[in-house]
């Protein structure tokens, strides 16, 4: 269990460096937005937060 933890915890902080390379703050904030929400069960939050990192990731198609 111990090792399950810590292989979690070591992808997910690969994954949030990962996010604040290519999309710098703004991704992080709205992959925070995102996981606060989803935590929290607030909808408003996490809506936020997707709506965010989806703005984010389109947005070189959009250009």
């Amino acid at each position: 269990m111990p090792f399950l933890s810590l292989l979690s915890a070591v992808f997910v902080i690969t994954f949030e460096q990962l996010v604040q390379w290519h999309y710098g703050p703004a991704g992080i904030a709205g992959l925070l937005l995102l996981t606060v929400g989803v935590k929290a069960r607030n909808a408003t939050c996490s809506s936020i937060g997707g709506a965010l990192l989806a703005i984010m990731v389109a947005g070189p198609a959009l250009h």
